[in-house]
Parts: structure tokens; sequence; C-alpha cells
């Protein structure tokens, strides 16, 4: 244990210190190259902000109108025969589109029903299984100017699916 957090402490300065050798080695300027990779990695924040703009308001206002809760109460009999809790129905479609947002909804589930409970065992579980398929499309696409995704997001809706469906089963044996 002792070897993972002496490794943990030191891979990411070893990490700079290792690029930056082996650019001098090379003979490269460092600095410039680097500076050039920081304008083009701004240029992607600024061609994609619209779009991450766009997906946080949208998650603020479905968020804030109740919407969400509303939605969890309508699908509660028909998830209810599948284990999974209304209160989680939120959290399952938030993380599609935000981890902060969902974060935060969590962090309600665990202040509301506590982190030992099944609700936030599930939750937990759901987190770490599952991605921000809109987000993370919307990013990787976009900054590479992608247009046809063709079964990207069916199989990652699939993958969340799954991810559900496991964290499910996992919490009913951790509860």
């Amino acid at each position: 244990m002792g070897f993972l957090v002496f490794i943990s402490a030191y891979i990411i300065p070893f990490v700079i210190f290792y690029v930056v050798g082996y650019g001098l080695l090379k003979k490269k300027n460092v600095y410039e190259l680097f500076t050039r990779g920081a304008m083009d990695g701004f240029r992607t924040v600024l061609g994609i902000m619209p779009t991450l703009v766009g997906l946080l308001v949208a998650v603020g206002v479905l968020r804030a109108s109740g919407f969400l809760d509303m939605l969890g109460e309508l699908l509660k009999g028909v998830l209810s025969y599948a284990g999974f809790p209304s209160e989680v129905v939120p959290l399952a479609l938030v993380r599609m589109f935000s981890n902060s947002a969902a974060a935060g909804l969590l962090l309600d589930l665990f202040g509301s029903y506590g982190p030992d409970s099944y609700v936030g065992i599930l939750g937990a579980l759901l987190m770490s299984s599952t991605e921000t398929i809109f987000y993370t499309m919307s990013i990787y696409f976009m900054s590479v100017k992608v247009k046809k995704t063709r079964y990207t997001l069916a199989g990652a809706l699939l993958a969340t699916l799954g991810g559900a469906a496991a964290s499910t089963v996992l919490a009913g044996w951790i509860k």
C-alpha cells in the first residue's frame, strides 16, 4: 500500500519532468510547443463553450422546474418492480448530461436518505457506473467536427442502461 501512495504522490511530477526532459533531449523549444498547445486547447474550449452552456442551462432548468421529480413519480410504479426507487430517477437522467449537477443531486440524496441507505448506495454506484453521455459526445465530436455519430448515442444509452441495471443489482446485494 505504501508503494501505491508513493506512486500517486510522484507520478504527475515525474511525467512533467519526463516530457520536458525528452523535449530538451530532442532539441525542441519546449516552452514554445507548450504555448502553442495551450492556444489550441483554448480555441477548442471556445468552440465547444456554447454547447456546454446550453447543456448546463437545460439541466438547471429541468432540475429547478421540478420536472425531474415529476418524471420520477410518473415512473415509480414501473421502476419499483426492478428495485429502482423513483428518488434516483433524477440522478440517472441528469448524470447523462452533467457530472457536477449529478454530484449535487447525489449529495441531496445522501442528505435525505443517508449514504448507507439503499437509495444512497444505489446513487453512488450509479454515479460510478454510468457516463455523462451528452457532455462527452458534445466535447469529443464538436472538437473534431464529427457530424455523423452513427451508433454512438445508441451504444452509450445501452451502456448506461446496463450500468444502471448493474448498480441496482449490486445495491440490492450490498443492502
